[in-house]
């Protein structure tokens, strides 16, 4: 069994619509991989523990990261030479997610829980000026990402594989056409 690691963005879960199509896909066509997808802690203090003791627990061949997950990504991958995948991913999320400093409560798990200063500390410590080997990464980016900056990704992964596409939206439209072509990717970096 090859496994792959998904992580989901910031405020939502392993069973979002890019999760849900990219685990049914797998399934359908790929059936020695199974896809990891944990639940994230809201605060980043538990978010390293979680990385290191599933990567502790499974050999991934790949780890594909959304939003916020996509920087998670980027960490794996820089740590361990994981090949990875970033889909309209958070660059510099210690940056944006300072707007959401104080109570919150997880819209999709009800979890109320308070964001701080001290938090997005955490979070800038994951974080690394380069990318580990810009061959074993693929940046999937979409222009009109409400929520991301779509320069500062173009930016970051310049000597990645990028897919850029006009339009589209922070959840990325049209998902569907990549998760066969994604594992595709992870499995041939990660026999190289």
């Amino acid at each position: 069994m090859q496994y792959i690691l998904y992580l989901h963005g910031f405020h939502s879960s392993p069973n979002s619509e890019k999760a849900a199509i990219f685990k049914h896909q797998i399934q359908q066509c790929f059936p020695e991989v199974q896809v990891i997808a944990p639940q994230l802690p809201c605060r980043p203090q538990g978010l390293e523990k979680l990385l290191n003791d599933l990567c502790n627990q499974y050999s991934f061949v790949g780890v594909v990261g959304s939003s916020l997950g996509g920087y998670l990504a980027t960490y794996l991958h820089n740590r361990m030479k994981i090949p990875a995948v970033v889909v309209n991913p958070a660059v510099k999320p210690y940056e944006l997610l300072s707007d959401y400093i104080g109570a919150q409560t997880h819209p999709i798990t009800g979890e109320q829980y308070e964001l701080t200063e001290h938090d997005m500390l955490l979070l800038k410590t994951l974080d690394s000026e380069k990318i580990a080997e810009p061959n074993a990464v693929w940046l999937l980016q979409q222009e009109q990402d409400e929520v991301l900056d779509y320069r500062q990704a173009l930016s970051k992964y310049r000597d990645c594989r990028i897919t850029f596409e006009l339009g589209g939206c922070h959840g990325f439209d049209s998902f569907e056409r990549f998760p066969i072509e994604i594992v595709k990717f992870l499995t041939k970096q990660s026999d190289e």
